[in-house]
């Protein structure tokens, strides 16, 4: 049995979640249940350290989400929906959760994985915050392709204050990480891929949501997803 009597706590950590999710609105039923697979299964392969990392991402994309949910009203930029579907739940988790299945069917490749699994969940942090505090706090916005000046909230549109939200973002994952398997060179690693992979996310989003060749969805996973991808390139040719 994959889940024991040991993982108990957990589970029921878990499941207080979805209850709390539900019940403040701050996920559909459907996404609810999703988190709670992913959840269960990142925790299954990456430990405490793992669920640390995704509560803390769910805790601060979700109050990024509600801060000044009237003065982006009033700036016509409301922000993503409060209430997350299930879509929205594998588009920011779905790298990790992946990579803590691999995690699980190859234990021998733990220590390799950690750090790409936090780097995508530090994508995920970066790209929330700094697109949700971002919009708020942000002064001076440019288009990530030409550079030139646009308009605030608009897809692959960036701020200097939004993208330093950003890679504090990914210092408060690779910090979890590091509190748990030591601080070393990974530590910087998740941070950079977290902030490229936030990069990327914009680069995504001017470039190809713009159009409609992707809808929002794809563009957070596919930046997820090449921020694990570099961190796990860094890992294997450069460490």
């Amino acid at each position: 049995m994959i889940v024991q009597l040991k993982d108990l706590p957990v589970v029921l950590l878990l499941l207080s979640g979805v209850a709390f999710s539900i019940y403040a609105k701050k996920l559909t039923v459907p996404a609810a249940f999703t988190g709670l697979i992913c959840g269960l299964l990142i925790y299954l392969g990456a430990g405490y350290a793992g669920i640390l990392m995704l509560t803390t991402f769910f805790l601060g994309g979700t109050i990024a989400t509600s801060w000044g949910r009237r003065k982006k009203q009033e700036l016509d930029q409301p922000g993503d929906s409060v209430k997350r579907n299930s879509g929205q739940v594998l588009a920011n988790s779905g790298t990790a959760t992946l990579v803590a299945i691999v995690m699980l069917i190859f234990p021998t490749y733990r220590d390799m994985l950690m750090p790409v699994l936090s780097a995508g969940l530090a994508s995920a942090m970066a790209d929330t915050l700094s697109s949700e505090l971002g919009m708020l706090y942000g002064r001076s916005f440019y288009n990530c392709l030409t550079w030139k000046k646009d308009e605030r909230g608009l897809d692959g549109v960036v701020s200097p204050e939004g993208t330093f939200i950003g890679i504090a973002g990914a210092l408060v994952i690779s910090t979890i990480y590091a509190a748990a398997e030591g601080f070393h060179t990974a530590f910087l690693i998740i941070i950079f891929a977290g902030a490229a992979g936030n990069f990327a996310d914009s680069f995504l989003g001017a470039a190809l949501e713009r159009k409609y060749m992707l809808n929002n969805d794809w563009v957070n996973f596919l930046s997820t997803l090449f921020a694990a991808g570099l961190a796990l390139l860094i890992l294997v040719f450069f460490r």
